[in-house]
């Protein structure tokens, strides 16, 4: 992907979204964002859509994720597979404003380079289909603004989402722990680092 040519040499913010046992990233929803995961539109969530302002990334189990929208659907096939050994899938949303003020909102400032290696890293952790193509898992999602695709890697308890967000941080430049299985850890390793 080309390199920004606005703004080159400012920083950037992004958003780590945290609950209690899973982390987001969100990326602003720029030109440079919006063309670097155009197969995103055009594989089944259109990201240019009134009102985005922020495109959100995690990285999951496919069981897990795909199949507990809500702590109301813990099940056991999903949290056993979670543990165990699990294909994976990159969760895709849209969102409009997202209060950074908020408690499970961190604001962190990368450089124009660390955002671009972080958003190359995202991107190559789809996974492409039989065709060369990324496309949406076709049926699976949330809500209306929000897609599965499948992704690169296999999900288990040592691999976890956090450890993903964690690895795409230090694809920005930023320092974390090693193995942040929890958000908590991962919030205080950056904290601690940086």
């Amino acid at each position: 992907m080309p390199a920004e040519t606005a703004d080159q040499g400012s920083s950037r913010t992004i958003l780590l979204l945290s609950n209690p046992i899973h982390t987001d990233i969100a990326l602003p929803a720029t030109p440079y964002v919006l063309k670097t995961f155009g197969f995103v539109s055009s594989g089944g969530l259109e990201l240019d859509y009134p009102g985005v302002q922020w495109v959100i990334f995690g990285w999951g189990s496919r069981r897990f994720y795909v199949e507990t929208p809500n702590w109301s659907d813990l099940k056991p096939g999903p949290v056993l597979a979670a543990l165990t050994l699990d294909s994976s899938v990159m969760h895709v949303g849209r969102a409009g404003y997202i209060d950074p003020d908020t408690a499970d909102v961190r604001p962190l400032t990368l450089s124009a380079d660390g955002f671009r290696k972080m958003t190359e890293a995202i991107r190559q952790d789809f996974a492409l289909g039989a065709d060369g193509s990324r496309r949406a898992i076709e049926g699976v999602s949330y809500t209306a603004h929000d897609a599965f695709f499948p992704a690169k890697g296999s999900f288990n308890a040592l691999n976890g989402c956090n450890t993903w967000t964690g690895r795409m941080l230090r694809q920005a430049g930023l320092t974390t722990g090693w193995w942040t299985p929890l958000p908590q850890g991962l919030l205080w390793s950056i904290e601690l680092h940086n």
